[in-house]
């Protein structure tokens, strides 16, 4: 007869250990959980920093007194207008002092052309009526073509008077300045007695709105695009507190810089890219442009 185990229970224990342990090494493990990944830095935009000036938006006009002849440049006598004023197109800015002896030269000119007028009307009638005289074989064809001879000469005299009289006008217009457009008086190079030099006797700006002009370093200029923020800040005074702006134009040229810093180490010959700058705004802290057209930030 065959031995019965005497511990069946040790069977079916051993087969239910082995049969957790299969079904434990048959699951699957748990993975390890991931390092948390950084996040990527975020990088903050880099301020460029530039030198610049404030200029007025649009054009300039520098307004030149006349030349008069021989005698050159005459004096200013006249002057009505301030710095920073707004002015209308054709208002009278200042005169000159050949305005006067202009004027009785013109005067002088018309008298004078008047009697040419008269004397050509008394000769033209002389011309005829030699030439009935000359017809008939009343009067010899020599004192006709002397008659003919003087009608000749007088419309020639009355031809030069009349160019005169035009140049004497347009000298006499130009005795006057007068606004060529809608501006602004930006700054002022001659007062009443003084002989206006090459500066003019004024300029002029088209518009009362202020515009920058910043020198951006060559190594900086890839980070500066069209619509940008500005910030301007004045070092020199030029306007009080803060402009905002946006950029405008950027040079396709390099050049060299024309605004020195103050900082007496700065490379006066760096290679610089010019970029104007819009602030929409009238300039802070001072009259519409301001006596000074070209003014450092």
């Amino acid at each position: 007869m065959g031995r019965l185990p005497g511990r069946p229970w040790l069977l079916a224990g051993g087969g239910a250990l082995l049969l957790l342990v299969a079904v434990l090494a048959m699951r699957p493990r748990p993975k390890p959980p991931a390092a948390p990944v950084a996040p990527a830095p975020v990088l903050q935009p880099e301020a460029v920093s530039a030198l610049g000036y404030l200029e007025p938006a649009g054009e300039v006009v520098q307004m030149a007194a006349p030349v008069s002849g021989i005698a050159g440049t005459p004096r200013l006598s006249l002057l009505l207008v301030q710095e920073g004023q707004r002015v209308r197109r054709g208002q009278l800015l200042a005169s000159f002092d050949n305005r006067p002896r202009l004027k009785a030269d013109l005067a002088a000119v018309n008298a004078r052309l008047q009697a040419l007028q008269a004397q050509i009307r008394l000769q033209r009638r002389e011309v005829e009526r030699y030439s009935n005289a000359a017809s008939t074989g009343a009067a010899p064809l020599v004192l006709l073509d002397e008659k003919r001879d003087e009608l000749v000469k007088l419309e020639g005299q009355w031809r030069e008077a009349l160019a005169q009289r035009q140049g004497l006008q347009v000298d006499l217009a130009n005795s006057e300045l007068r606004a060529p457009l809608d501006a602004t008086v930006l700054k002022i190079h001659a007062q009443v007695g003084e002989r206006p030099g090459n500066e003019g006797v004024m300029e002029l700006g088209a518009s009362d709105r202020m515009e920058a002009v910043a020198e951006v370093y060559e190594s900086d200029i890839n980070r500066v695009k069209l619509g940008q923020s500005v910030s301007l800040t004045s070092e020199n005074g030029g306007f009080s507190g803060t402009l905002q702006a946006r950029v405008l134009r950027i040079s396709p040229q390099v050049s060299r810089r024309e605004v020195l810093s103050t900082d007496p180490t700065g490379d006066a010959d760096a290679r610089v890219v010019e970029v104007r700058l819009g602030s929409g705004r009238r300039c802070p802290g001072a009259q519409p442009l301001g006596p000074q057209a070209h003014r450092p930030l």
